[in-house]
Order: structure tokens, then sequence, then C-alpha cells
């Protein structure tokens, strides 16, 4: 019986772990959309200042999708690519912490703080499922 609940908790996890992968790479993607189809959305919903060339959004658009396409291989087989996912757990809460450096040290940034609290808690959900998993 305890071998039972063992195994379905394990795969409970793996299961919400996909799904948090998957919910990291959607919010990415969309992003990414933004930025590059209509960059003047973020600048109103988080009233943060547009760089002063495009390519800067396109160049962070395309970082956003390949970091999306990481995710989404993640998500398809989180037990093969295992060092993506402690990656992503480890670069959503460095940027939970640039964001959050970068608004407390400019109050004209303070649209920065619900995208560091976004990224603190993906990288939180990935590690609650993922960490159990790996012991």
């Amino acid at each position: 019986m305890k071998i039972t609940r063992a195994f379905a908790r394990r795969f409970r996890l793996l299961r919400l772990l996909t799904l948090s992968l998957l919910c990291g790479a959607a919010y990415d993607l969309f992003f990414a959309a933004l930025m590059v189809l209509a960059p003047d959305v973020p600048v109103r919903l988080f009233h943060l200042p547009l760089p002063g060339e495009t390519f800067y959004l396109w160049l962070m658009a395309t970082f956003l999708l390949m970091l999306a396409a990481c995710y989404l291989l993640a998500a398809q087989d989180p037990r093969r690519y295992s060092g993506i996912i402690a990656i992503a757990i480890a670069g959503r809460w460095l940027g939970a912490l640039a964001f959050t450096v970068a608004a407390w040290q400019n109050p004209n940034l303070a649209g920065l703080y619900p995208l560091a609290a976004a990224d603190f808690l993906f990288g939180a959900a990935h590690a609650v499922c993922w960490v159990p998993l790996r012991a």
C-alpha cells in the first residue's frame, strides 16, 4: 500500500511539474508575442518605458521564444530534460531578483514588481514539483 501511495504522489508531482512548465512556456510565448506585435500593451499594463530601439524588444522576444521552446522540451519529458528544469528554476528566481532590484532602485520601474512575483512563483512551482522527484 505504501509503495502505491509513493508512486501515485510521484506521478501527481510529475503531472503538476509538466503543467507548471507548460504554463511557463505559455507565459513566455505571450510576452514574446506582445514585445513584437503590440509593444505598447506591456508599456500601458506595467507602466514601463520602451527601450530606445525596437531591436532590443526583438532580441528579448527571441530569448523568450528560446526559453519557451526549452520549457516545452522539458514538459514533454521532465526526466530526460531535468537539467533544463534546474536552470529554469534558477533563472526564474534570478529574474525575480533582477526585476525586484531594478524596481527598488528606480521607482519609475514599479511595474516590474508583478513580473518579479510571476517569475518567483514559476520558479517556486517548478521547484516544489521537481525537487521531491529528485530524491
